[in-house]
């Protein structure tokens, strides 16, 4: 069931750079999910498309920022911009463990480095933006689900559950920043509703797709304890059953595609009050 619209007197969070440094240890890189080491690897592969990915969105949107006039949306893009920035870093240092322990994220942080140079290069900065928006709705309604059910994150260590769910709350605070630059700096035309929608439906299948063929990679690699079939019939039970973290998405995605969408019609600021607590925790010298 979805949350209530916000009300319309009620402001949308203002997001905030938070520089953060999160500790991990290195032995429980292959395997530090509750659920095993091929849930770990699904993860680690979300992981590996975030240091340059984080990049593009960023780009993306400052391609635009000249033409933001609203002193709230400037507010609000500085902090998009800085959230993201501190994203990429702490993922670059995740992937970096991946990497010394013999997964082969380095190449393919470099597939997709090579992606992207190529985006930059054949798309329209218009285009490029709505590649933004569409995978910021991706990583929006993802995080929206793992914030919403503890089960997804249940029994992983605590270090590395920290991460995603601190990177899951940033991306819900500032879940609608691109998305309101796009409504600033596009006409409301038939043709920007188009690309709008082209934009989502493109990266969702590059992206489910080369998640899926990464992973197979990272798994075999990572060579985990359990068998391969348990591994990946845990791992269809995780996306599929319960948690259902994939087969849950679909109503989120699909609300992208109505006319007057907005990200905060689904309102799970609720979720926010949690980052004062992980700030705390992370300030605890035991921790580090």
């Amino acid at each position: 069931m979805s949350d209530p619209a916000p009300s319309p007197t009620v402001p949308a969070p203002m997001p905030v750079r938070r520089d953060l440094h999160f500790p991990f240890p290195p032995a429980r890189i292959t395997d530090w999910h509750g659920a095993g080491g091929h849930v770990t690897q699904f993860f680690n592969t979300l992981s590996l498309y975030f240091p340059e990915g984080e990049k593009f969105f960023i780009q993306s949107v400052r391609h635009y920022k000249s033409q933001i006039t609203d002193p709230t949306l400037q507010q609000a893009v500085a902090g998009f911009i800085g959230q993201e920035a501190m994203h990429g870093r702490e993922h670059r240092a995740f992937n970096a463990l991946m990497d010394e322990a013999g997964l082969p994220a380095d190449r393919i942080e470099q597939f997709t480095i090579n992606r992207l140079k190529m985006a930059h290069k054949v798309f329209s900065p218009s285009m490029q933006l709505s590649m933004t928006i569409a995978l910021e709705h991706l990583t929006a309604i993802m995080a929206a689900d793992m914030l919403r059910k503890p089960e997804v994150l249940a029994g992983s260590h605590p270090d590395y559950a920290r991460l995603w769910r601190w990177h899951a709350l940033e991306e819900t605070e500032h879940k609608a920043v691109a998305f309101d630059v796009w409504k600033t700096v596009m006409p409301p035309t038939l043709g920007s509703y188009l690309k709008r929608c082209w934009g989502l439906l493109q990266t969702s299948w590059f992206f489910w797709l080369f998640t899926a063929i990464f992973h197979v990679r990272m798994v075999h690699a990572a060579k985990p304890q359990q068998g391969h079939l348990v591994g990946y019939l845990r791992l269809a039970k995780f996306l599929f059953v319960k948690p259902a973290a994939w087969l849950s998405l679909a109503p989120a995605w699909f609300a992208y595609f109505k006319p007057g969408f907005h990200p905060w019609q689904h309102d799970n600021r609720a979720a926010l009050v949690e980052l004062e607590q992980l700030t705390a925790d992370l300030a605890n010298p035991a921790l580090h």
